[in-house]
């Protein structure tokens, strides 16, 4: 959502080990008190620099590297093999082979949404496009909103229909509005167009015109990314009935039958005034205009899976234009994706059997405890947080679902159909429509807390506040996050970072919000809570204080978002301060000395700051700036160890150096 282990001198030279800390991966030319980040990584920055085919590159990505190269090497197995049709072996050779065939798609070329396109053309009335945006939404194609099942956050036991904004190309409102990204916005439309006059649509420069008319208006309806923050703004009770009688102009029950949805007693609606607003415009815009629009977005869904031509358009505007990505990947880490992504579990029972060792597991459960143990300390010792909240505190968080490496159960995808004689287009929407199945299949029954929501190959891990669950799969548990042969101060300053950080999203500012059962309620006192958001708001402003990019051709500075990348940042300090704690347990006691002249103070910051190394484009910096709710790398390194007294006392830092902060100004929440 990065490698560093212990060092050759502590763990010896023997091949196929980790230095826990590389020393050539650090600047030493800066000092840690001027920069701490650059002092950290920029060794590896100077040895790695950012490949053509990437806009950031980093720890992370080089550990997905080495999983997309095991990951091929299975495919490619598995391709040379006589698989039974329908088994899973079948699936993922024909998708990852389809994704290959570089002839046919060309060969096919728009051919494959031709039907799609004839079906929104040829609808004649409003009732009837009704109709059609249920299918495009059984198909998993988007268009004005979306609607999903998941857990009730009042009730998680309970699985209920959702409904929220979307429809937007560009994906997020301020492309849309802000005067700063009318270049993009242009480079979009001229995608649009593009797209469409290789789809044989007649004129395609007017299609275009059209859709940015009708995403115009989706934008200016929509709610901006911070008040999307608001889980409990989000959450507004309606029935079907009362869907349809608060939003009239589009017919919500003709939408549900269409969708095979039985009417509900109770559902969701995440922005009430985009639902009004969207109904009246809905009712009363130009038929034509909003065909148009649907179009352009089955179009653009399936750009990336069609021939060469439609390929370089979405590559132009959405890796170049947006990221600043110079070279598309080979098309075999491109075609790979598919099966990975849709049969995600089947693929990851494969790697584990492979590449995981179980002895990993089992360490990793004692980290997690451990862990827990130090979250434990850190609320008991809290000045700021009163008895009747610390409580219900220790109880949800003794309450924690942990999932580590991989499900007990995994997911079954015999009714999944992969016809070779189909083409790739057609096959991945056939994987499109089976998933929105498989979730709507689950409105009206009791939520499977089992069920994971990441793959086991996936470098990554999550908190889900509905279920009250962190979740770490096989993949994160490699070098620099967890490193067998680490030290512990390292391995803390990893991995022990990454599962204080899921554990601290519990009670970050979204995450506090539910209860120990997943539930939302309000399990605060008046006092505490005002408390929390007085602290969340410094921890904020440190972040908005960063200028991520200067000003530049007329543009103002780039300022970076400390309330859209609150609960992040929350997860990071958190992490890093119960980690931190977690460590010192661990070797309390024991007398580690140096290692590589480090202390384990030292060790376990640049263990943190090992993770995050990586070398990033101007463009990236703006698009995750503005999209993404995580912070960039170095300030997830710099903004973050300036809260903490023990980094400046580990590094000699003072008052005057770049890195330091007053203690007034720093801020301990977890």
């Amino acid at each position: 959502m990065i490698v560093s282990a212990m060092t050759l001198a502590a763990c010896g030279s023997e091949q196929g080990k980790v230095p826990a800390i590389d020393m050539t991966n650090l600047d030493t030319s800066v000092s840690p008190a001027d920069d701490f980040y650059q002092y950290a990584t920029g060794g590896w920055q100077k040895k790695n620099p950012l490949k053509p085919e990437y806009a950031r590159f980093g720890s992370f990505d080089m550990l997905s590297e080495l999983n997309v190269e095991r990951l091929n090497e299975m495919f490619q197995g598995m391709t040379s093999m006589k698989a039974e049709r329908g088994t899973v072996e079948q699936k993922i050779s024909d998708l990852y082979k389809q994704g290959l065939d570089s002839v046919r798609l060309n060969q096919e070329g728009a051919a494959p949404l031709k039907a799609y396109l004839d079906q929104i053309y040829a609808v004649k009335d409003k009732a009837g496009l009704v109709g059609l945006v249920a299918q495009m939404h059984n198909c998993g194609m988007g268009g004005f909103f979306g609607a999903y099942v998941g857990s009730d956050m009042v009730d998680s036991d309970s699985q209920i229909l959702y409904f929220g904004q979307s429809g937007l190309g560009i994906g997020d409102r301020d492309y849309y509005l802000k005067p700063e990204n009318a270049a993009l916005k242009q480079g979009y439309k001229a995608f649009i167009e593009k797209t469409f006059k290789l789809a044989g649509i007649e004129d395609p420069a007017k299609a275009a015109n059209n859709t940015l008319a009708v995403e115009d208006v989706l934008a200016e309806n929509s709610w901006d990314s911070i008040k999307e923050r608001d889980v409990e703004a989000q959450y507004n009770v309606y029935s079907s009935e009362t869907l349809a009688s608060s939003f009239p102009g589009f017919d919500w029950n003709a939408y549900l039958t269409a969708r095979g949805i039985p009417a509900q007693p109770k559902l969701i609606v995440g922005e009430p005034d985009f639902f009004e607003k969207f109904g009246v415009y809905f009712a009363n815009e130009d038929l034509s205009i909003l065909k148009d629009y649907l179009a352009a977005r089955v179009i653009s869904g399936a750009a990336s899976s069609l021939s060469d031509d439609f390929y370089a358009a979405y590559f132009d505007f959405f890796s170049t234009q947006m990221s600043g990505i110079k070279e598309p990947k080979p098309r075999w880490k491109r075609a790979m994706q598919a099966p990975n992504g849709i049969l995600g579990q089947a693929v990851g029972k494969m790697y584990v059997e492979r590449y995981f060792p179980a002895s990993s597991k089992e360490k990793m459960i004692t980290l997690v405890d451990n862990l827990k143990e130090a979250f434990h300390q850190h609320i008991d010792e809290l000045d700021w947080m009163g008895a009747e909240t610390k409580a219900k505190a220790h109880d949800k968080l003794n309450h924690f679902i942990v999932k580590i490496s991989y499900p007990d159960v995994w997911k079954d995808y015999s009714t999944l159909d992969i016809d070779p004689e189909k083409s790739y287009c057609e096959n991945l929407l056939s994987a499109r429509k089976w998933s929105v199945a498989d979730n709507l299949s689950k409105l009206g029954k009791p939520t499977d807390r089992t069920e994971w929501g990441m793959s086991p190959q996936t470098v990554n891990a999550y908190y889900n506040p509905s279920t009250n669950e962190i979740c770490f799969p096989a993949a994160i548990l490699q070098p620099p996050f967890f490193n067998p042969d680490a030290d512990d101060a390292v391995n803390y300053g990893g991995i022990g970072v990454v599962i204080g950080h899921e554990m601290s999203h519990g009670f970050d500012d979204q995450g506090r919000l539910f209860d120990s059962k997943g539930n939302m309620s309000g399990w605060w006192t008046a006092d505490d809570d005002a408390k929390f958001k007085a602290k969340a708001k410094i921890l904020a402003d440190q972040f908005s204080a960063v200028e991520v990019l200067p000003a530049k051709d007329g543009q103002p500075a780039l300022m970076a978002n400390g309330e859209l990348s609150l609960g992040e940042n929350i997860g990071d300090h958190g992490g890093l301060s119960i980690a931190y704690t977690a460590m010192h347990n661990a070797i309390a006691g024991k007398d580690p000395g140096l290692i590589d002249g480090f202390t384990p103070d030292q060790r376990f910051y640049l263990g943190y700051a090992a993770v995050w190394a990586q070398n990033i484009t101007d463009q990236e910096k703006a698009r995750r700036t503005r999209q993404d709710v995580h912070s960039l790398a170095v300030n997830r390194v710099n903004v973050s160890v300036k809260n903490f007294q023990s980094f400046f006392d580990a590094f000699g830092i003072k008052e005057g150096d770049p890195m330091w902060r007053p203690e007034s100004e720093r801020v301990h929440i977890w």
